[in-house]
């Protein structure tokens, strides 16, 4: 690796920081509070239109396919801004990080509220991505450069109320929202806490990181996004397959794709000699790390596979209103968010795998009694019961394994480590959302064909759905044994 004479990629502590090496100082503590808050309000954005999807079908007069392009826009733009975060992390401030990405998002989500058809809410939804894209990797890679590692479990459990807790909120907040007001008012109603959380920002975030020189690899830019944006578009849409048969398009979006990602992983090898690389992938001879985020994209899938099975079922075979699905969901998110602190706490006492076995082993066991239990008959009641087990065995997952994978990277690469992960969540949510998607309609479509009633079908279909997301899990619960603690020194040792 070439050495070079550049600005150090974190601020020196700073004069008020406390003595104590487990304590963060006042400064740090606000930028980790504001990161937080904002985070959780743009990635909650992420799952709220899927209830919403039946009303502005018939408010915009738009088709399925139409209407689904305003939450496949939004995964495609994250997946193409998020491996870029890496890079821009390094070469900009905290504070003007922060003030780009939440100016994004707030004006998208103005725009949102004032669109008057598809066109304007879909360019809303776009512009929103790209400011919750920058605020995730931001909010890690701060929190991995300011938090001891004595501490550090306890304040990833808090970034796991947002990572987890968030989306599964979403669909709730939307159908409450919907069973009273007009769907613009899902955005209008979130407009202030984002104009708030900037004013607070721009008035009050310090800067905790330092900008270092950083040289922009073009190629590695476009690479990536048709790597990263062409995989996401072509795995949202392959659902199609059994819904009249795969268009060119997928197929052309998931071979280029591929074949992009080939060639920006080769030239990511070359470049990180140099530290030019776009995105590091010296993040990978980490074992813990490599095998955290293997084990994080099997519990996104069964995270994000579940947050679209569940009101499909809830709605189409239970008969539920919007309302009542979002409230059946409701419990699952808050049980997330009440035990991530304590999950976090605990990681700090124990380490990883005293948590991440048997939260793998809840995940693997909800999605294998939703798989055999549902049926048309199945009481809502066994749904939210699987979903709750489901939910606790996530919380038991998430911390650990920000906290371990990260910190077992070195500490000029977290930016880097942060991008990765995040990408993979982008990558891994969308893979989730196609396989149980492809499963339920090609199970429910060979059912129709033999002459099963819709709702018979439904059922069939998401019980196979579920059935091959249980199978997922299973290798999942291996994995988990294979999670070390991050290295107990402030700063894991380098790989060159």
């Amino acid at each position: 690796m070439t050495d070079r004479t550049v600005p150090t990629a974190v601020a020196d502590p700073p004069a008020d920081a406390p003595d104590a090496p487990d304590a963060m100082s006042a400064r740090d503590r606000l930028a980790v509070a504001l990161l937080l808050v904002s985070t959780f309000v743009v990635i909650l954005n992420e799952t709220i239109m899927g209830v919403a999807l039946p009303r502005l079908m018939d408010d915009l007069a738009i088709t399925a396919g139409t209407a689904q392009w305003l939450t496949t826009a939004f995964l495609l733009t994250m997946a193409v801004v998020i491996p870029v975060t890496g890079f821009f992390l390094q070469r900009t401030t905290t504070r003007a990080a922060f003030l780009t990405a939440m100016g994004l998002f707030s004006l998208g989500t103005l725009v949102c509220a004032l669109s008057p058809g598809f066109e304007m809410l879909l360019a809303g939804r776009v512009v929103q991505a790209t400011g919750t894209a920058i605020m995730l990797p931001l909010l890690m890679t701060t929190v991995m450069t300011v938090t001891p590692p004595a501490t550090r479990g306890r304040t990833m459990g808090n970034i796991s109320i947002v990572i987890s807790v968030a989306p599964a909120l979403g669909p709730t907040i939307s159908g409450l929202i919907l069973s009273v007001l007009d769907w613009r008012w899902m955005f209008g109603l979130v407009l202030p806490v984002a104009l708030g959380a900037l004013a607070l920002g721009a008035a009050r975030l310090p800067n905790v990181t330092e900008p270092r020189w950083a040289r922009v690899d073009v190629p590695s830019v476009l690479l990536s996004a048709f790597a990263f944006g062409g995989i996401v578009l072509g795995m949202s849409r392959i659902g199609e397959a059994v819904q009249g048969g795969v268009q060119p398009i997928t197929v052309g979006a998931l071979v280029g794709g591929a074949a992009a990602l080939g060639i920006f992983i080769a030239r990511q090898l070359r470049l990180q000699r140099t530290d030019d690389a776009l995105l590091d992938l010296r993040t990978f001879r980490s074992r813990t790390f490599a095998v955290g985020v293997g084990l994080m994209a099997v519990m996104m899938m069964a995270l994000f596979g579940v947050i679209i099975m569940l009101p499909i079922y809830a709605q189409d075979v239970l008969g539920l209103d919007t309302l009542r699905t979002g409230l059946m969901l409701l419990p699952g998110g808050l049980l997330m968010g009440l035990l991530a602190p304590a999950v976090g706490r605990a990681y700090d006492r124990v380490g990883p795998r005293p948590l991440l076995v048997p939260g793998t082993v809840l995940v693997s066991l909800s999605a294998w009694g939703m798989a055999l239990l549902l049926d048309v008959g199945t009481s809502p009641w066994l749904l939210v019961a699987a979903h709750l087990t489901m939910s606790a065995g996530l919380a038991l997952v998430f911390t650990p394994l920000f906290t371990s994978a990260l910190g077992s990277v070195p500490r000029e690469r977290y930016s880097h480590g942060s991008a990765v992960i995040g990408t993979v969540q982008q990558v891994a949510g969308a893979a989730g959302t196609a396989l149980f998607i492809t499963v339920l309609s090609a199970t429910a479509a060979g059912l129709a064909a033999d002459g099963a009633s819709e709702v018979v079908a439904t059922a069939g279909g998401v019980h196979a759905a579920f059935l091959v997301g249980a199978v997922v899990t299973l290798p999942a619960i291996a994995a988990a044994f294979a999670i070390r603690p991050a290295p107990a020194g402030h700063d894991a040792p380098a790989h060159h």
